[in-house]
């Protein structure tokens, strides 16, 4: 018998002969001044490097936070077209703020993968909602689900970068219960990158790979390699009025801004404004200055790995046929607000700078025990020449850099472009020059269209108009619109109303600073503009507009009323996922109850929930139960006194109080053994890392008990854990909703 094999399973995706691989690089809160080449102090050699063997274009555009502009990368689609309209949390039940790509929209990842590319992606995913983070819940948003072969990194918002609160692999959670000394994640990141270009290349080196490498940072917590922080030591001493003005000058000489663009004055507006460097004291200098230097260090640190990645790809002989971009999310960052703090984490519970805590730690800010984030007057710096910050939609939050490479297809090496370009032309522009057919517009209109245009045509051209001549931006309730140069923008003041006086008017080609609001001279092109931002509002599921209320995280779905049920956790189960965690503890009180076996000389951790930057941990020690309470790195400590031998009951019960304040009560087999009191609430996002039994994994509670024992995993037999959900803090935001609805259903 002869049997002719004619191959099994559906045809393989063809390859464009000698298609480019592809790299995108996305910094994360990095300012349109904060390299090199884009008028910046801080030594971004290969960086620097890049923009020389190519192009930097000086007028592109991504939208003003982080999530929203990693679906509009990953898409071509405006951000809240495919619900991620905000930064990816919980589902309001809004279509424009799903927190997660909508099913329908085909990512870049899909599209390459489909036209025959390997594609691959380490570091921040933060495009799946809070309540799909949790392995076994569906993965659908997770990045091997949206196109990536491999993926590395973590899928949150943010993470310790000495010691991660989560990292995954694949689709799998990578288990570790203590880090190296010495570690750090972009490194790591960057040799997963690495490991995963030569894998690929050794299984087929005629295969075109795509590679998003999505960092970390420099996003706080500003955390940095000590041997890279000591390179800035006194760099930033003169302040961020000193630091802005070299900036702009050397931004002029590079011709990174056009010649007469004015620097915007100092940041004045309410709730934005920025203290003259020679009004602050001393103490203040001192410690302000030292932020920066963590911060450059983050940024040098992205360089020199940058750097490493290019090497890589030089030693494969890939470099020349590799098509690389880098840019940013968005612009530089105001979360650490007048005074900056070595607790990010507490600045999310709105609390206020402490600058004598805050200076105590100085030589501790940038390691694994702080959790720091520098003053809004740097991120006004990292913005130069421009207005305002993140969040906003002034340039100082969606102007970026950008700089794109690629030797065998882009002449014309140290260029600048001057072209409007926006995030959501990367996909298209993309497709065009690897020679990958873009799936058809969809029929459904449903489905939200392409936004971007490839700008292709202004690599080999520098002559060549704008492919986008106009953009729809929203954050935070702050609106803008952009159409052929001419920009209506407004800042909106939080719980203001919504009205036409708020819209400001600009002609970016005479004023790209935008100083020089022409909304009353121009009223009717302010109109058309206002007008045009509302249709596109409309049509790209933009409202409700919501100004930072906190609405779109209260507001969940029924559903995940469940995840505050009473839930019990057995030895051996990993790290319970950190929103999953919160869900039983957030705002409210709740009860722990750990059943245990204890006989002298058994010692450890009971159970241990969050990280340096916020947490609480009981255990056993000596004989004796203990429980320390981590408030915002405000240490609060309990001896409970000796055990008795046997099977044991040990409850601490955390009650709620108002204005976040709460008190812990610890009984033993029923007996109270000691309270604290007035400690500070953790909330939205603390504790940031989840609940352990058994173990105090990765960023301890407490470090001066990870000092003497590590992990501390308890030695004798532990049966089980039971979180008890309880009564919401009296002033907890969700009670109002929760009025809200009733409310609503009694005149309904």
């Amino acid at each position: 018998m002869c049997i002719r094999a004619r191959g099994a399973g559906p045809p393989r995706p063809g390859r464009a002969a000698g298609a480019p691989n592809v790299v995108i690089m996305l910094a994360d809160d990095l300012g349109f001044s904060d390299l090199g080449c884009y008028g910046s102090e801080i030594e971004t050699p290969h960086l620097d490097r890049l923009a020389a063997e190519g192009l930097r274009y000086t007028n592109f555009h991504v939208t003003p936070m982080c999530s929203p502009t990693r679906a509009a990368l990953l898409t071509g689609r405006n951000s809240h077209a495919v619900g991620v309209g905000w930064v990816a949390h919980a589902d309001p039940g809004f279509p424009g703020y799903a927190m997660e790509l909508a099913g329908d929209t085909p990512t870049m990842a899909e599209i390459l993968r489909g036209a025959g590319y390997a594609t691959m992606m380490v570091g921040k995913w933060h495009l799946s909602k809070d309540t799909a983070l949790s392995p076994f819940q569906r993965m659908h948003s997770w990045p091997v689900q949206r196109g990536f072969d491999r993926y590395f990194g973590f899928l949150g918002p943010f993470t310790n970068l000495h010691m991660p609160n989560e990292l995954m692999e694949d689709n799998a959670r990578v288990e570790i219960d203590r880090y190296p000394d010495g570690y750090y994640f972009t490194d790591d990141a960057t040799d997963r990158a690495i490991r995963m270009i030569r894998e690929q290349k050794a299984a087929d080196p005629r295969q075109p790979f795509f590679l998003y490498f999505a960092h970390g940072a420099p996003h706080a917590p500003l955390h940095a390699r000590p041997e890279d922080i000591e390179k800035y030591r006194g760099v930033f001493d003169d302040g961020w009025d000193s630091v802005r003005a070299a900036r702009y000058r050397r931004q002029l000489e590079l011709g990174v801004v056009p010649e007469g663009t004015a620097l915007a004055p100092r940041n004045n507006e309410r709730g934005y404004d920025v203290q003259p460097w020679d009004e602050l004291n001393p103490r203040e200098q001192a410690l302000f200055a030292r932020y920066e230097e963590l911060y450059a260090a983050m940024v040098d640190n992205i360089d020199q790995n940058f750097g490493r990645l290019m090497a890589a790809l030089e030693e494969l002989g890939e470099r020349d046929n590799t098509i690389v971009i880098f840019t940013s999310d968005n612009g530089a960052s105001r979360e650490g607000e007048t005074g900056g703090t070595s607790e990010y984490l507490a600045a999310f519970a709105r609390g206020a700078a402490d600058i004598d805590r805050d200076y105590a730690k100085l030589d501790l800010l940038g390691g694994p025990q702080s959790w720091p984030h520098y003053p809004r007057g740097w991120a006004m710096a990292g913005n130069t020449p421009f207005r305002l910050y993140k969040s906003t939609t002034h340039a100082g939050g969606h102007q970026v850099p950008f700089i794109i490479s690629w030797p065998k297809g882009i002449a014309g090496g140290g260029e600048r472009r001057r072209q409007y370009a926006h995030v959501t032309d990367i996909l298209p522009t993309i497709l065009e020059l690897a020679g990958a057919e873009a799936p058809p517009e969809p029929a459904d209109e449903s489905t939200p269209a392409e936004a971007g245009a490839s700008f292709a045509a202004s690599l080999a051209d520098e002559s060549t108009a704008s492919a986008h001549p106009e953009q729809l931006y929203e954050m935070v309730g702050n609106r803008g619109y952009y159409r052929d140069g001419w920009s209506a923008v407004t800042l909106h003041q939080r719980g203001a109303p919504y009205g036409d006086e708020e819209w400001e008017l600009y002609d970016l080609r005479e004023d790209p600073t935008e100083l020089h609001d022409l909304a009353g001279e121009h009223p009717e092109r302010l109109k058309e503009l206002a007008e045009a931002w509302e249709q596109a509002a409309l049509d790209n599921q933009v409202y409700p507009l919501d100004d930072h209320s906190g609405l779109k995280q209260l507001l969940r779905p029924p559903g995940d009323a469940r995840l505050a049920e009473p839930l019990t956790i057995y030895p051996g189960t990993p790290t319970l996922e950190r929103d999953r965690s919160l869900q039983l503890t957030g705002r409210r009180s709740f009860t722990v109850t750990s059943r245990f076996h204890y006989e002298a000389g058994d010692e450890g951790v009971i159970v241990a929930h969050g990280a340096q930057g916020g947490g609480y941990v009981l255990y056993v020690e000596g004989g004796e139960v203990c429980f320390v309470y981590n408030g915002y790195s405000d240490l609060s400590e309990l001896a409970g006194g000796a055990l008795p031998e046997g099977d044991l009951e040990v409850v601490f019960e955390f009650t709620a109080q108002p204005r976040n304040r709460g008190a812990i009560e610890l009984r033993v087999d029923g007996e109270s053994r000691g309270l604290l009191e007035e400690l500070v609430q953790l909330h939205p996002l603390a504790p940031f890392e989840g609940i352990d039994i058994g173990i105090d994994r990765r960023s301890p509670v407490s470090w001066e008990l990870y000092e003497r024992h590590g992990p501390f995993p308890y030695s004798g037999r532990l049966t089980s854990v039971t979180y008890t959900p309880g009564d919401h803090a009296p002033d907890a935001p969700a009670l109002s909703i929760d009025e809200i609805r009733a409310r609503a259903l009694r005149f309904d």
